[in-house]
């Protein structure tokens, strides 16, 4: 199997914000809408069409160019994925599949650093 056949597409770009609340307006604003809110963080995921914004609070990072903390792959099966992407030798910046309590089941996620490094994560939502 390829790591490729754990993921289908983008699922989430992850930006930090010193104020959600200011962030969650400035993205309504132009046209996104709030579809998860989770004290969890506490982050807030913003939408439009197809694209959904992971926000949450951070002084890392924020009110810079180049803001963006992660780009986060969907992915059907994050177990599965995490061996792959460790028998292809990638820099796993994770030690296990993490768990979050997000959306109704949960998320499993890890994160991948990038040769440039940027922080890929490959994010499955729990069915069940």
């Amino acid at each position: 199997m390829a790591l490729t056949d754990y993921f289908d597409d983008i699922q989430h770009v992850g930006v930090p914000t010193k104020d959600l609340d200011r962030a969650e307006k400035f993205w309504e604003s132009i046209g996104f809408k709030k579809i998860g809110d989770f004290s969890a963080g506490p982050v807030k995921f913003m939408q439009y069409g197809h694209l959904i914004i992971e926000t949450w609070l951070s002084d890392e990072g924020t009110e810079a160019p180049g803001a963006i903390n992660h780009v986060s792959m969907n992915t059907s099966d994050a177990d599965k994925a995490f061996e792959e992407a460790k028998k292809m030798g990638l820099d796993v910046m994770d030690k296990e599949v993490q768990h979050l309590p997000f959306w109704e089941h949960g998320i499993k996620f890890f994160n991948v650093r990038t040769p440039d490094g940027m922080t890929l994560e490959f994010c499955e939502k729990v069915q069940k």
